[in-house]
């Protein structure tokens, strides 16, 4: 059993016990979380529901594990023969988290 879920623009295949890293949620470790927007279901029995857009009945539950940061990103531009330089770093807030279920109604 496992559903397609979308969260923070991207999409991400899950199953019960799967730890995914997402982009950053609200809330503490221990924290439930609740992925109401599921884009395909498929059961044990291998029936797949598609959703167009969106799944009715299916929820994914599931568990913070903790709050990270992604790896650093240099962002470095340079114009030649100018004395131009500029260097710019990024890191990206990220949310790991446990699916505990699948649900369907």
């Amino acid at each position: 059993m496992f559903a397609v879920i979308k969260t923070g623009g991207k999409q991400y295949r899950v199953a019960a016990n799967d730890v995914i890293t997402i982009e950053k949620l609200e809330g503490e470790a221990g924290t439930a979380v609740t992925f109401g927007e599921v884009l395909l279901f498929t059961d044990g029995s291998g029936a797949t529901q598609v959703g167009a857009p969106l799944v009715s009945g299916v929820s994914v539950a599931g568990e913070i594990v903790k709050q990270a940061r992604g790896p650093k990103v240099i962002a470095f531009k340079k114009r030649r023969r100018q004395n131009s330089r500029r260097k710019r770093g990024h890191r990206q807030d990220l949310t790991v988290v446990r699916v505990t279920g699948i649900s369907a109604a």
